[in-house]
């Protein structure tokens, strides 16, 4: 008996069984009878093995068969996963190339940001030296302004304070009297001083109008230098616009709106700085022509509006014009900006006072330098 063994592809195992004539000793053995029926077993085991045979072929081709179609379907399906790798493998390149671009263009982003944040810093850090030196320079002048204010009003400066409005022969001298630099009412006499804004309170009679107290009170509720307020509407009406009316009316519509902004300068004309036309020039002391009024007057003064480089030559009536309506407007402000301790009737007569040099002013009355 024999056997054999094919393997396919699929790992099964198929057994070829061959099953040997039978011993040729046992057909032998039975002499002619025997020798017939052993041929006759010879041909039928030849028939048998060739039939095996037939089908050991058909198998083996069949199992041939199967391992072609088995091993087609394993290289098709290793070229689909040579594919899916390809792609896979493009995929992940792509990733990788679009991280890393991101990846750049974080590190370039975040160092513009890190960048703009030093530039911004620096900047910040210097607008915050520049505000506080601009602090400390603002409460400088507010420590100085409270100061000046509390001692001293411009009814009554105090001279302790401005030596350089005494006379000369008697700076050192605690005395209140008028300053001869400020629009004044009346002229005063040389050697003669002026009594002060608290005798002449005392010894004048005077009565509180109630219309303009309560237009006062109702403005210091809320204090302005809007002219929107009934209370400055008037002395705008009535005081500051006729006093600043001049000839040149252009020229007096920029020195209100230059006293309004508080960007008006008045300034002395030193000989030096006048220019050289004519000997007569030089002996009046400097120009002779008001550039307000237009009159012919001797100027030692000129004023500048803002930031504008001319100069305007002014007479000393018109100076002091101007200089009136200046004290009027810095003392509101001092009420503004809550530098003024004094109750609301003495601010009241203080602002009646200014409104008075103001009209006193207009009506061509003011007080020389001397000394």
């Amino acid at each position: 008996m024999r056997s054999e063994t094919v393997s396919a592809a699929s790992g099964k195992s198929i057994l070829l069984v061959d099953l040997d004539p039978e011993p040729k000793s046992r057909v032998e053995g039975g002499g002619k009878a025997g020798s017939i029926s052993g041929r006759d077993h010879g041909g039928l085991s030849r028939l048998r093995s060739s039939s095996l045979e037939i089908k050991e072929k058909e198998i083996r081709e069949k199992g041939s068969e199967i391992l072609r179609e088995q091993l087609d379907t394993a290289k098709k399906e290793l070229k689909l996963k040579d594919k899916e790798c390809e792609r896979l493998s493009q995929v992940r390149n792509q990733l990788e190339q679009e991280l890393e671009e991101l990846t750049a263009s974080l590190f370039e982003e975040a160092h513009k940001m890190v960048h703009e944040a030093n530039v911004k810093q620096a900047a910040a850090e210097k607008q915050l030296k520049e505000a506080q030196g601009k602090i400390d320079v603002l409460q400088a002048e507010v420590t100085a302004l409270k100061t000046l204010v509390l001692t001293s009003t411009p009814s009554s400066p105090n001279r302790q304070l401005h030596p350089q409005l005494q006379p000369p022969g008697t700076r050192g001298a605690a005395r209140h009297v008028r300053n001869k630099s400020a629009s004044g009412a009346f002229t005063s006499s040389p050697g003669k001083p002026e009594p002060s804004s608290v005798s002449v309170a005392a010894k004048e009679h005077r009565e509180m109008d109630s219309v303009l107290y309560a237009e006062f009170l109702l403005w210091k509720e809320n204090p302005s230098v809007e002219r929107s307020s009934v209370f400055l509407s008037r002395i705008y009406r009535e005081d500051i616009g006729p006093c600043l009316s001049f000839t040149r009316s252009e020229l007096s519509q920029l020195v209100q709106s230059a006293v309004e902004n508080n960007s008006l300068t008045i300034e002395p004309v030193a000989m030096s700085a006048l220019p050289v036309v004519k000997a007569s020039a030089i002996e009046c002391g400097g120009p002779k022509k008001c550039a307000l009024s237009g009159m012919s007057r001797l100027c030692r003064h000129r004023i500048k509006l803002g930031d504008k480089g001319s100069y305007y030559y002014i007479s000393p009536s018109s100076r002091a014009r101007i200089t009136a309506v200046c004290n009027f407007f810095t003392y509101i402000r001092y009420i503004q900006q809550g530098l003024v301790r004094h109750d609301a009737e003495q601010m009241f007569w203080e602002v009646m006072r200014l409104r008075r040099e103001m009209t006193v002013a207009k009506l061509g009355f003011y007080l020389t330098d001397q000394g």
